[in-house]
């Protein structure tokens, strides 16, 4: 399961100083520049604002944080400027990044995004790349390099193959002689893989700088020290440990990093929870990460050695068992009544403490159904600029034997994300203290 990358390889590079630009007057254009407008205010009701007129798939919490981290955008460079399309360079306000954006819109008024994307500009890359246009050469290489990697891994074979069918399908009949961009390339290859595999972890990549060499990375001490750094900078992803009213213990974190890395974070936040009456996991904004963080934060919910999760790897048979820690460190939670919080962001590792806890009665999980991604994934180099995220395993659940792959887990208390923080607090009241709440009349239990 993939830990949310961060942007790591922010570089500077020679800009034109910032002036006024004319955002072109098209439906495109006017959402750029809406976007633009409630990004740099710096206000959250004003970006939750845009979010929910243009763009309510996206996070507010995620974009108020990289609003943070990127001090908002100087728009410098319109690159090209169709009606539904726009293309566009900005500068961070924090630093002398650059990155090419890429926004596409829906009819309508207000035109809603469609696709929405920046990448920040690394180091040494030419000028040529930052057009990102690839020739039919390059088509047929990243098309036959995505076919062999998943004969070769993806964990179901006989998917695999109706995958290439599929995609070889297309390119017979010229279905993507007319694409020349190699961001447009890649989401095309993804859909068509996708809707096949309907897989959410399988994602074909494009990056102007050279992409490392996955299947054959060496240790790098310099790139260790790198994201190790970043790791520290982003507090491991934990966002928020408090102690609500009532002794409630409410812990957010917004993936699963590397134990070795981030294990004494785990434990900083835990013993600051040790005496709590109940504890709330806040994972809507949880995208996944590594098993072996799910099981070292699982443990302290746990008196006994537990097994948690299985992960089967297709390629050598090998089955991998997840079980609890035998020892932690301070006291354990073993017995206070848990929650977890899920929307439709929480994913893969996320999804997988979710469903463990549900399935070992260990938890009442308060939300929406999650994402629905159960097999973890490996990235593979094609060329030099393209690469792909094959799912190489599936967890399996070693009480029931199945997992949340394409359905996500289901929650035990269906409420809107957003409600779900509030009503779980009224639940972990009424389990911590059952004496104080015996008088008052019970919360609904379901929502549709």
């Amino acid at each position: 399961m993939l830990i949310p990358t961060l942007l790591l390889l922010f570089a500077s590079l020679a800009t034109p100083q910032p002036q006024a630009l004319n955002i072109p007057d098209t439906p495109a254009g006017h959402t750029l520049k809406a976007w633009l407008d409630a990004f740099n205010s710096g206000d959250r009701a004003t970006e939750e604002k845009y979010l929910k007129t243009y763009d309510p798939e996206r996070s507010l919490d995620d974009e108020m944080r990289f609003r943070g981290m990127t001090g908002g955008f100087i728009l410098t460079q319109i690159l090209k400027s169709d009606p539904e399309r726009i293309e566009f360079m900005v500068k961070e306000r924090n630093s002398d990044t650059i990155a090419i954006g890429k926004m596409e819109v829906k009819p309508g008024e207000p035109a809603k995004v469609a696709s929405f994307g920046l990448r920040a500009v690394p180091s040494g890359t030419k000028d040529a790349d930052l057009s990102f246009k690839i020739d039919a050469a390059t088509r047929a290489k990243v098309i036959d390099g995505a076919v062999a990697a998943l004969n070769d891994i993806y964990v179901f074979p006989e998917t695999a193959k109706k995958m290439e069918e599929a995609v070889r399908a297309h390119q017979r009949k010229g279905d993507y002689d007319a694409i020349s961009d190699g961001d447009d390339f890649a989401k095309r290859l993804t859909d068509d893989f996708q809707a096949i595999s309907h897989d959410k972890h399988l994602r074909v990549m494009f990056s102007p700088a050279a992409l490392p060499d996955f299947d054959n990375q060496k240790p790098d001490p310099k790139r260790d020290a790198e994201e190790r750094k970043e790791m520290e900078r982003v507090n491991c992803g934990f966002k928020k440990a408090e102690i609500l009213e009532g002794n409630i213990g409410y812990l957010k974190f917004d993936f699963f990093a590397d134990p070795g890395v981030c294990g004494p974070t785990v434990v900083a936040a835990m013993n600051f929870l040790a005496n709590v009456d109940a504890v709330i996991f806040d994972l809507r904004e949880n995208g996944g990460g590594d098993p072996k963080m799910v099981a070292f934060v699982s443990s302290y919910l746990f008196a006994e050695r537990t097994h948690l999760n299985d992960l089967w790897t297709r390629k050598g048979d090998v089955t991998e068992q997840y079980w609890t820690d035998p020892y932690v460190p301070g006291k354990r939670l073993d017995g206070k009544p848990a929650f977890v919080l899920t929307s439709k962001n929480t994913f893969s590792g996320g999804e997988e403490f979710t469903n463990n806890l549900k399935v070992l009665k260990r938890a009442t999980i308060v939300g929406e159904t999650s994402g629905g991604g159960a097999h973890p994934v490996r990235g593979h180099r094609i060329t030099e600029h393209f690469g792909i995220g094959v799912p190489f395993a599936r967890a399996i659940n070693p009480v029931n034997h199945t997992n949340w792959e394409g359905t996500g887990v289901e929650p035990d208390v269906k409420v809107a994300a957003a409600d779900a923080l509030s009503t779980a607090e009224k639940l972990a009241g009424e389990k911590a203290h059952p004496a104080k709440s015996s008088s008052a009349p019970n919360p609904p239990t379901a929502q549709n």
